[in-house]
């Protein structure tokens, strides 16, 4: 029997299911406040804005990669995957932020990347030094190529940042990238690279933190096996079949991740980052593997009462089958933040729309922000877990209008420039109502901020009882107090409301119309908007007791 490991910081109220239905704070730490005037978010930053997050009623916070990165992809490629990045601060700097949250009661939540390496990393770079069919490149996926003589990639596959999912070295050999080629990717099938991630997992959970996200999930195992066969991401098989991706031997993977995670008490926490058909991503979320996976359905979902209904009950049904809690988001550092995206027409394409600089179409931002009021406060009625994207406390739309020579995505590069990519969801927060970086720092930022982002600051919103920050942290306390168990009662409405009951009969209904509906009795807890007397305006979510 595995001894049970004491981490150097825990929480005041350890819990060894907390994760079943927290509120989880997404942190992108180049983005969220630089304490050091270099224009670029940090581990200090995070630090000091804690008690804003202990504020806000979160049960924890999620650090996007912090570790040493040559940022060809926002930091998830990474160059070391037990230290921090030098720009953002220190291990001591890190060690000094878990105290603080724990003091707070929020637990933290590191994002690993087990899929790829950055090609800095000693182990890619060994790689390349060495020979083909040597130890060190056996860590990767290096092939011969096809043609005459090698000159072609070994397959056909394409990487999700467009472009051949290979790239040839000086001595002829191919390496697989699914992302961006600084993002070799790994083998998993490599007993050290297996060994090697068990190491990390303890290292950090030794230090404190209380979970992990995993990124990209469903890519770890491959078949390599020739001749390879074509592979679709969009539209994965239901049997596991895929080349590249939601095999079955994953699974083996991540039973042994959790053997590690059940070394210490409370046991470590974690979600995968599984974009696979809705029936099998519950596999990952099996106990006996990662506990929780996410779930994008709403996220993808248009602002219709149908399709959120449809949403949230077959996630409800998959979480009760795979024995996790079902977790719901809205918004994170790889969409267009969902007030933009609900301000827009049905079924734009928003990279279309981020290439006009998000001028065609049109975005009705009052009805964005409206429709994310009220979506957001569903979604945090929901049995589960969920999560919350830096910024959509303050009701952020998209940063569109990003100037073409200052965008960073790879996807920029890799598409030719016909995709902007995801920039707009990463520009620094604003904490004040002026200054050179809206307070996120003393200096202008290393992406630039809209010109109005003082007006949704938090120095604005904070002395505002009608804002975005006063309802998610109304929101947040009602939820503590009122969130138990897991299931939902479904109550009859009309067509454009969805409504229903949980524990002790509160209830939350909303009304996805333009028009009014009559208010159901009861007290009112928290609301998306103005109620108008004994009505429950259109696009405008309430909570009852």
């Amino acid at each position: 029997m595995t001894a049970l490991r004491t981490p150097a910081s825990t929480p005041r109220t350890p819990d060894r299911d907390w994760w079943r239905d927290a509120v989880v704070y997404q942190v992108y730490p180049r983005s969220f406040a630089d304490s050091d005037a270099d224009g670029l978010g940090d581990v200090a930053g995070i630090t000091s804005r804690m008690p804003y997050l202990a504020a806000l009623g979160v049960d924890a916070v999620w650090l996007s990669p912090f570790f040493p990165s040559p940022l060809a992809d926002g930091g998830y490629d990474v160059a070391d995957y037990r230290a921090v990045d030098p720009r953002l601060g220190t291990l001591e700097d890190l060690d000094v932020m878990i105290r603080a949250a724990h003091e707070h009661d929020v637990k933290v939540i590191v994002d690993v990347v087990p899929n790829h390496t950055s090609s800095a990393h000693a182990w890619f770079q060994a790689a390349l030094a060495a020979a083909p069919g040597s130890p060190e490149r056996a860590r990767y996926v290096f092939r011969d190529g096809a043609g005459d003589s090698g000159e072609l990639p070994p397959s056909d596959w394409v990487s999700n940042f467009g472009g051949s999912a290979w790239t040839r070295v000086p001595d002829g050999q191919w390496y697989l990238h699914l992302f961006a080629p600084e993002q070799p990717d790994l083998d998993w099938t490599n007993p050290d690279v297996r060994a090697d991630f068990e190491d990390t997992l303890r290292f950090w959970s030794d230090r404190g933190v209380d979970g992990f996200r995993v990124d990209v999930a469903h890519g770890l195992a491959k078949d390599l096996s020739t001749p390879y066969r074509p592979s679709n991401e969009q539209a994965l098989p239901l049997d596991g079949s895929d080349p590249l991706y939601d095999r079955d031997e994953v699974h083996e993977i991540f039973a042994g991740w959790r053997h590690v995670l059940d070394e210490y008490d409370p046991p470590r926490a974690a979600v995968a980052e599984a974009w696979a058909p809705a029936p099998r991503r519950v596999l990952y979320a099996r106990p006996t593997e990662l506990g929780q996976a996410f779930n994008f359905d709403l996220l993808e979902a248009p602002f219709d009462p149908a399709a959120f209904r449809t949403v949230i009950e077959r996630n409800l049904a998959m979480s009760e089958e795979s024995g996790a809690s079902s977790t719901w988001v809205l918004s994170n550092h790889d969409v267009v933040r969902h007030a933009s995206r609900y301000g827009l027409p049905e079924g734009t394409d928003t990279d279309a729309w981020l290439l006009t600089d998000g001028t065609a179409p049109a975005l009705d931002r009052a009805a964005g922000l409206r429709r994310a009021r009220a979506a957001s406060l569903l979604l945090f009625a929901l049995p589960g877990s969920t999560y919350v994207y830096q910024g959509e406390e303050l009701g952020l739309h998209e940063a569109a209008a990003i100037p073409r020579d200052l965008l960073q995505d790879p996807k920029w590069i890799r598409s030719g420039h016909t995709v902007k990519g995801r920039d707009g969801c990463r520009v620094p927060i604003p904490w004040s109502t002026s200054g050179p970086s809206f307070g996120f720092g003393a200096v202008a930022p290393f992406l630039p901020q809209p010109a109005d982002f003082g007006a949704c600051s938090v120095e604005a919103e904070e002395s505002d009882p009608t804002s975005t920050l006063a309802l998610y942290r109304t929101a947040f306390a009602a939820r503590r107090e009122l969130q138990h168990g897991e299931t939902l009662t479904w109550l009859e409405a009309p067509a454009e409301v969805v409504a229903f009951a949980r524990h002790d009969g509160w209830r939350s209904v909303t009304n996805f119309g333009v028009d009014p509906v009559p208010l159901p009795d009861g007290e009112v807890v928290v609301a998306s908007g103005p109620l108008g007397d004994g009505v429950l305006p259109g696009e405008t979510t309430v909570w009852l007791r």
